[in-house]
C-alpha cells in the first residue's frame, strides 16, 4: 500500500473509466502524414496498447493506494448530481469487491490489446477495432465502478454495442447469426432489468447504491421487492448467463474473434453476477430469500448441462468444436458463482467473487489457446484437431501443449490453483445456507454441484488426452481424413508469450495465496449483507 490523497484516488478512478472513451475517440481521427508510408494500421493498434496500457497502469496505482486496511469502505469517491428531478447522481466508488474486477478487466483488455497488435483479427478496418475495443473497457470498468442504479444500467449496456460489431465485423463462420442471437438476448433482458431498476428507485425516492444498500430493503415493500428481484435477476441472468437463458453464449464464443471471446467470458459475464451481488443482496434481502431456491436450483442444472454438454462434445466422432466446449464450460463455471451468491451467506458469496476472478483468469487463458490452436491449424473442431496433432501436441509445439494442459487443470479445479477455491467455497455456503432458506434443499444442491466438479474433471481430461497426448482410439483412416498439421508446429511465439504469463501467474498465485483476494472481499461482503455498506 502506498499513501495517495483521496483527491488523486478520485481522479485515478474517473481516468480509469473515461480515459478508454477518449482514447476511443483519438483511434478514429485521421493517422499522422508522417506515420501514413509506415503502417497506419500498425499506429492505431499501438496506440490501443498504449491507451490500454495506461489504464492498466493507473489501475495499479489505485490498488496500491486503496486502504487494505478498511476494504469495506468506499473509496476514490466521487459524488455529484447529473439529474436532479430524478437524483441521478454521478456516483463513483470502490471497495474490496469491486476493485479485484476493475483490475482484472483492465489487465485483460491490456493483454487483448497487446495481442491484437501482433495478430490482428482479420476484417474491416483496425481503426473501428480498436476504438470498439476501448468502448467495451470503458463500459465494463464503469460497471464495476458506478454507485447509481441507473448509471450502472447504461454502463452495463454500453457495451453491447462494441462486442455485437466485434463479432458479426471481426468474427469466423456463422458470425452474423451469432452476433445478433447475443444482441436480442441481451437487450430484451436489459429492458426487464431496467423495469426492475426503476422499480426500485421510485419506490424508494433514490437510485442511489450505497443508501439503497444501507436501508436493505426497509424502505421497499415486500412485493415490490419480489417484483424487483425478478425482473432484474432475468436481465442479469441473460448476461452471467444462467441455464436456461444461455443459449446464445455458445454461438456468440463459437463466431467471436479471439480477443472477443477473452473479454466476453472474461469480463463481461461478470458483469451479471456483479449485479446479483452488489444490487440484489443488500437492496433487496426479503425478496432475494423467495427466489435463492429457484436460483440455487437453476444454478445446479446449469452446472450439470454444462459439464454433460462439454461431455458430449469432448467425446471422439461428436464434431465437437473446442471453443464451444470451453463456452459450455462457462454455463458450468458460472452455475457455482450463482450457487455461492444464492447461499445469502458471507462463505458462498466470497466463493462466488473468488470463482468470478479465478474464472476470467482461467477462462481467458483457455480461449487465447485455442485461439492459438486454430491460427496454426485453421480448425477447432476436437476431431480435426485430435488428427492432426496425431501422436501428441506434446511433442509438435512442448510449450503450447503444456499451457493447454494447465488451463484444463486449472479450469476442473484443482487444489493449489485459482479454480479450487472458489468452487469448494460455493459449495461450503450450500452446506449452512442463510437464516430462512431450507438447508436439506440446499445441502441437495450442495451435492448436485459436488457431482458437477467429477464431470467437469472427466471432460478436460478428455480434451487434454484427444489434443496434448493424441488420440489412440483414432484409426488409420480417421487419421487420413484429418487436416494435414505441419511435423513441427511454431511454439508460444514471444507475443503470445508475454500475453498469457501474467494470466499463469494470477491463477497459481490466486490458488497459493487465496487470502490476497479474500482479505479484500470478506470485510466487504460482511458489511454488504450486513446492511451497512456505506
Amino acid at each position: 500500500m502506498i499513501d495517495i490523497s483521496e483527491s488523486v484516488m478520485q481522479f485515478l478512478l474517473a481516468l480509469i473509466v473515461a480515459g478508454p472513451l477518449v482514447g476511443a475517440a483519438a483511434a478514429l481521427l485521421p493517422a499522422p502524414p508522417g506515420l501514413k508510408g509506415s503502417g497506419p494500421d500498425q499506429a492505431v493498434l499501438r496506440h490501443g496498447v498504449t491507451v490500454t496500457g495506461v489504464i492498466l497502469a493507473a489501475t495499479i496505482v489505485l490498488a496500491l493506494g486503496f486502504d487494505h486496511g478498511q476494504p469495506s469502505k468506499m473509496q476514490a469517491t466521487t459524488d455529484i448530481s447529473w439529474i436532479p428531478a430524478l437524483d441521478v447522481r454521478l456516483h463513483l466508488g470502490i471497495d474490496g469487491i469491486s476493485l479485484p474486477l476493475l483490475v482484472m478487466t483492465a489487465l485483460l483488455s491490456f493483454l487483448c490489446a497487446l495481442y491484437s497488435y501482433f495478430k490482428m483479427p482479420a476484417g474491416p478496418s483496425p481503426k473501428a477495432f480498436v476504438a470498439l475495443l476501448l468502448v467495451l473497457e470503458s463500459g465494463t470498468l464503469a460497471t464495476f465502478a458506478v454507485l447509481d442504479l441507473l448509471l450502472f444500467f447504461l454502463a452495463f449496456e454500453m457495451v453491447l454495442i462494441p462486442m455485437y460489431f466485434l463479432i458479426a465485423r471481426w468474427g469466423g463462420d456463422q458470425r452474423q447469426p451469432a452476433a445478433w442471437k447475443f444482441i436480442l438476448y441481451t437487450l430484451l433482458g436489459s429492458v426487464v432489468m431496467l423495469l426492475g431498476l426503476l422499480l426500485i428507485g421510485l419506490g424508494s425516492g433514490t437510485f442511489d447504491m450505497v443508501a439503497l444498500a444501507t436501508d436493505n430493503g426497509r424502505g421497499l415493500t415486500h412485493t415490490t421487492q419480489l417484483l424487483a428481484v425478478l425482473a432484474i435477476g432475468i436481465g442479469l441472468a441473460v448476461k452471467t448467463p444462467m441455464w436456461p437463458l444461455h443459449s446464445w453464449l455458445p454461438d456468440a464464443h463459437t463466431a467471436a474473434p479471439t480477443v472477443g471471446s477473452v473479454l466476453l467470458a472474461g469480463v463481461l459475464l461478470k458483469m451479471g453476477t456483479y449485479g446479483f451481488v452488489r444490487i440484489l443482496l443488500p437492496i433487496t434481502p426479503d425478496g432475494m430469500v423467495t427466489f435463492a431456491p429457484y436460483l440455487a436450483a437453476f444454478a445446479v442444472v446449469g452446472i450439470i448441462y454444462g459439464s454433460l454438454a462439454c461431455l458430449a462434445l469432448a467425446r471422439q466422432g461428436a464434431k465437437g468444436d473446442l471453443k464451444r466446449l470451453i463456452a459450455y464450460s462457462s454455463v458450468g463455471h458460472m452455475g457455482f458463482v450463482l450457487l455461492g451468491i444464492a447461499t445469502m451467506t458471507p462463505t458462498g458469496v466470497n466463493g462466488a467473487l473468488f470463482a468470478n476472478i479465478a474464472h476470467g483468469l482461467i477462462t481467458g487463458l483457455l480461449f487465447f489457446l485455442v485461439g492459438a490452436l486454430k491460427d496454426r491449424y485453421g480448425s477447432t473442431d476436437l476431431d480435426a484437431l485430435a488428427g492432426a496433432t496425431g501422436a501428441a501436441l506434446y511433442g509438435k509445439a512442448p510449450r503450447l501443449g503444456a499451457l493447454l494442459a494447465f488451463g484444463a487443470v486449472a479450469s476442473l479445479g484443482l487444489p493449489g490453483l485459482a479454480g479450487f477455491w472458489g468452487e469448494m467455497l460455493a459449495l461450503f455456503g450450500a452446506f449452512d445456507p442463510a437464516d430462512g432458506l431450507s438447508r436439506p434443499a440446499f445441502l441437495t444442491f450442495m451435492a448436485i454441484g459436488g457431482l458437477g466438479t467429477l464431470l467437469t474433471a472427466a471432460y478436460m481430461l478428455v480434451v487434454v488426452r484427444r489434443v496434448c497426448m493424441g488420440d489412440p482410439g483414432q484409426t488409420g483412416r480417421q487419421q487420413q481424413e484429418a487436416p494435414a498439421g505441419p511435423q513441427q508446429l511454431a511454439d508460444v511465439q514471444s507475443y503470445e508469450f508475454a500475453a498469457w504469463t501474467p494470466l499463469v501467474a494470477l491463477t497459481v498465485l490466486a490458488g497459493l495465496w487465496p487470502a490476497a483476494l479474500l482479505g479484500l472481499t470478506d470485510p466487504a461482503v460482511q458489511k454488504l449483507l450486513a446492511g451497512g455498506n456505506s
